[in-house]
């Protein structure tokens, strides 16, 4: 997709290109056998499928360029050109495209939802999820978003290295977001999706030697290493998730925990922390207790109103009351949520409703606790925290 984008400059040709390919790939597979490079194969695939588009487009003077630019490089060899085989060039590309769609040309928002449709793996209702948006809203946005970099002609490269911080929020915001989508898919039966939290671990990875004096950076790298490490420990072996008071510790990875520790300390050296270095924290502080009656939820809310202060927002704020619970007491915690729900801020967000419901729990409030577990499995998309919350429901009805 970032090799077709680089060529032809127009974001749907080279999406709608990549789609032909792999219907092309279904047709042809089950007949000749998977070839020895499929990725190879799809990318150059989707090359001549591009070169089709274009040949058939009207405007053809107007795409001649491209037309050029993908024949020359196109290959006889049906397995794939060697050059798409290369690693290095692939990563490259991809880069490019996310410095590309976080132009500041770009309204912040469609930056981020324009790189996570194109380049992180996720597809338009996993994005809306994020952004706490209507879909088709969203989809809106991504069309707009597009047109203005195909109009406006804005370049396909990576900045120089003194505009790079310009764009440093929105490529970090995406990071985070991906991995988000990663450790709590928003549908499916599994909680976390591996490959797309690995994804963003090494796109971290890669700002961070981009730009190593960025205390930022460090920081969200220290906070997906720090989330990522809980991983295995997230959902039973027969599906079930299991919460963080309730997951097995030894099953967390002591070396993704090490290297997060180590990566958040070198963020602190570097001046005052922002809201990943915050977040980061706030793992370390999880990632430090033996087990779950050890943490320090004091300190733990001291973090989250640093947090509130440097990036609030209604999620903040919730998630804040939920260490606010364990800190002081539920009671206190269900004011806070009950403000949450009645500014409408987090109207539709099944956690609002499961934590209210946990909360009114502990309090003794068992009906009114069953009905908003109820509501919160009604707007959960997720097959494993839907059956979760259907259960506390059913255990509180009892």
């Amino acid at each position: 997709m970032a090799g077709l984008i680089r060529a032809v400059g127009d974001f749907d040709l080279a999406e709608e290109s990549v789609q032909d390919a792999f219907v092309a790939a279904l047709e042809h597979w089950p007949r000749a056998g998977v070839p020895p490079n499929p990725g190879a194969w799809i990318a150059t695939t989707a090359r001549r499928k591009a070169i089709d588009r274009l040949r058939r487009a009207k405007n053809l003077e107007r795409k001649a360029d491209a037309l050029a630019q993908l024949s020359a490089t196109d290959s006889d060899d049906s397995a794939g050109g060697t050059h798409m085989a290369a690693g290095y060039a692939i990563e490259d590309d991809r880069l490019r495209l996310i410095f590309t769609c976080c132009h500041p040309a770009l309204a912040l928002d469609a930056q981020v939802a324009l790189t996570l449709r194109m380049l992180g793996g996720l597809r338009t209702p996993e994005i809306a999820r994020a952004f706490l948006l209507p879909e088709a809203t969203l989809a809106q946005r991504l069309v707009r978003a597009k047109k203005k970099i195909r109009d406006a002609g804005i370049p396909y490269v990576v900045p120089p290295s003194e505009q790079l911080p310009e764009r440093l929020d929105a490529v970090l915001h995406v990071v985070y977001l991906i991995f988000n989508e990663g450790y709590s898919a928003t549908s499916g039966a599994t909680i976390v999706r591996r490959e797309l939290a690995s994804e963003a671990i090494r796109l971290a990875r890669v700002l961070v030697l981009l730009m190593p004096d960025e205390a930022e950076a460090l920081g969200l790298l220290a906070l997906l290493l720090l989330q990522d490490s809980r991983r295995d420990a997230r959902q039973s072996a027969s599906g079930e998730l299991v919460l963080l008071a309730d997951q097995d510790r030894s099953r967390w990875d002591a070396a993704r925990i090490a290297e997060g520790l180590a990566t958040l300390d070198r963020a602190a050296h570097l001046g005052a922390p922002g809201r990943y270095q915050l977040q980061a924290a706030i793992a370390a502080v999880h990632a430090e207790a033996d087990a779950a009656d050890a943490t320090d939820w004091a300190r733990i809310v001291l973090l989250y109103d640093r947090l509130m202060a440097v990036a609030g927002s209604p999620v903040v704020a919730l998630n804040r009351a939920v260490a606010v619970s364990m800190a002081s007491g539920p009671a206190q915690a269900l004011a806070i949520v009950d403000g949450l729900a009645t500014s409408g801020d987090l109207d539709g967000y099944y956690l609002l409703h499961s934590t209210r419901g946990e909360l009114l729990r502990r309090l003794g409030r068992r009906a009114e606790a069953a009905d908003e577990y109820g509501t919160a499995a009604a707007l959960a998309s997720n097959a494993a925290e839907r059956q979760f919350l259907e259960l506390r429901r059913a255990q509180l009805m009892d």
